[in-house]
């Protein structure tokens, strides 16, 4: 066991590599942002006030999505953390500072699920998971492909996997 400066900085270091994690992963969350779209935010992109963020999907369009108070949370505190000044939102854990690449995130959410016990963990399930979840709760198909950027709605629609229990529920509100 450590003491002293050497465990001190240990736990900043653990403490700042969660806070961005988590700000990470409630980003995807409630966003269903591409991985490439999370390592090219810029600080400037994101509206904290609005809770929006402007992303440069496929294609380089932009498009806003928007993201819920407990990123907005995660995010203001992840950034408070940060003592450099590279524009990127998401960077490495060591200096040099910079901006994390798609293999990077996958890597660190992989480690993430393994020591959680979560098998598979890709930063594509976010994405797949809010579009299920939106048309679950009633979110319109179109609403839904505009959040993801889908220019067709067919890509949408192979993304959401239907609830069962839904279209029990559906079937006897509709048709019962």
């Amino acid at each position: 066991l450590t003491s002293g400066p050497e465990s001190e900085s240990a736990q900043e270091f653990g403490r700042y590599q969660e806070t961005r994690d988590l700000a990470m992963i409630d980003l995807l969350t409630s966003t269903g942002i591409r991985v490439g779209e999370l390592v090219q935010l810029n600080r400037r992109d994101i509206d904290f006030d609005a809770r929006e963020c402007v992303v440069h999907g496929k294609g380089d369009k932009e498009r806003r999505v928007y993201f819920d108070a407990r990123a907005k949370t995660h995010l203001l505190v992840y950034l408070e953390q940060r003592m450099d000044d590279e524009p990127a939102l998401f960077v490495s854990l060591h200096r040099p500072f910079k901006r994390l690449e798609i293999s990077g995130v996958e890597a660190r959410l992989r480690k993430l699920g393994d020591d959680s016990g979560v098998k598979h963990v890709h930063p594509h399930k976010f994405r797949r998971t809010l579009a299920t979840k939106a048309i679950d709760k009633g979110m319109p198909i179109e609403q839904v492909q505009v959040l993801l950027g889908h220019s067709k709605i067919d890509t949408t629609l192979c993304y959401a996997q239907v609830d069962q229990d839904n279209v029990k529920r559906s079937h006897r509100k509709f048709i019962s």
